[in-house]
């Protein structure tokens, strides 16, 4: 039974009113991202009284990740926990009569349609461009609404891209050769709260069937910089003409730097369980922690986490030959 009077506050707005909360208990979001954007727009979502909320992460809780990540705490750092594993935990507490669903994924050209079908909204709270252009063509496919959000140093920037409308490939239309990352830039946690509070707003003013801002929008958080930039329909835009080159790569095993920590997440061509992964290693690696969601174990000093969907994270590499030479020697075929 849901208790109304808890979004007595949220009620009372004009621009909410009862009706328009019926309408959030019974929209479902999907969340691409659960680290310092995402947590933070699970969190706003859930008090908010989103009906469903679906949060997908590919990554664990480190203890760096505290400064920005708002959901998270010293004991989540501690267990590794899955980032999806920890939102869940936290915003079950939160707000118990919603629904919330953790994925441990990693969202690819595969899964993601399946992982969006049926959502009135995608919220993009990732770190890295290539992801947000198979989202942009996914979404654009389907006809989903999506935020295109980022967060780098103290700059952010958010965008609303909606069926019909300009996409994030009339907006930047090719990959960039090399972006700043975490690693070498820092972020201020300030402009992650502000930059994950407006893209939150701007979900509900859609899932309310409101008036959106159709510009993208800048913020530099230390130097109080709001500034808003135009985007317009590209008439030779490859995902606007259905050409979907992101969402139609095939993928094989992949090997991914992981931004701000010595890091290498492979994602094999052929998929192990963690069952099959234990029995390979158990007699020579030192287990950390073995459930269903993660087994966790170390070896010539390197700590190796397999994930349910077959990904393994190896800890401590800063080159992807030594990457590609562990995954052979203790896992791959």
């Amino acid at each position: 039974m849901i208790k109304m009077e808890r979004y007595a506050k949220q009620i009372i707005l004009k621009e909410v009113g009862e009706e328009g909360q019926r309408k959030l208990l019974a929209s479902k979001v999907a969340i691409i991202g659960c680290g310092a954007l995402g947590s933070m727009m699970a969190n706003n979502l859930a008090r908010a009284g989103i009906g469903k909320i679906k949060v997908i992460d590919r990554d664990y809780v480190e203890l760096d990740n505290l400064q920005r990540q708002f959901l998270y705490d010293e004991e989540d750092a501690k267990q590794s926990l899955p980032k999806a594993i920890a939102c869940y935990n936290k915003l079950r507490k939160i707000n118990s009569e919603i629904e919330i669903e953790p994925v441990i994924a990693d969202v690819n050209p595969s899964n993601i349609e399946s992982l969006i079908k049926g959502y009135d909204l995608v919220l993009d709270a990732t770190d890295n461009m290539e992801t947000r252009f198979l989202i942009n063509d996914a979404c654009h496919k389907n006809r989903i609404p999506w935020i295109y959000s980022a967060v780098i140093a103290t700059e952010g920037m958010t965008l609303n891209i909606l069926p019909g409308k300009a996409c994030l490939r009339c907006f930047i239309q090719s990959m960039p050769s090399s972006l700043p990352t975490c690693e070498t830039e820092g972020i201020l946690n300030t402009t992650v709260a502000i930059v994950a509070s407006i893209a939150t707003t701007e979900a509900m003013k859609i899932l309310l069937g409101k008036d959106v801002r159709e510009e993208a929008l800048y913020v530099d958080a230390w130097r109080n910089e709001f500034l808003t930039i135009k985007v317009k329909k590209r008439k030779n835009c490859p995902t606007c003409n259905g050409n979907y080159e992101f969402l139609n790569k095939k993928t094989g095993s992949q090997f991914i730097a992981l931004c701000g920590r010595n890091a290498y997440q492979i994602m094999p061509m052929k998929k192990l369980s963690i069952e099959d992964v234990y029995e390979k290693v158990k007699k020579i690696a030192k287990i950390l922690a073995y459930k269903d969601y993660m087994l966790r174990f170390s070896i010539e000093n390197y700590e190796f986490i397999v994930f349910p969907d077959g990904r393994i994270i190896i800890k401590g590499v800063k080159d992807e030959k030594i990457a590609k030479s562990l995954y052979s020697r203790y896992i791959g075929n």
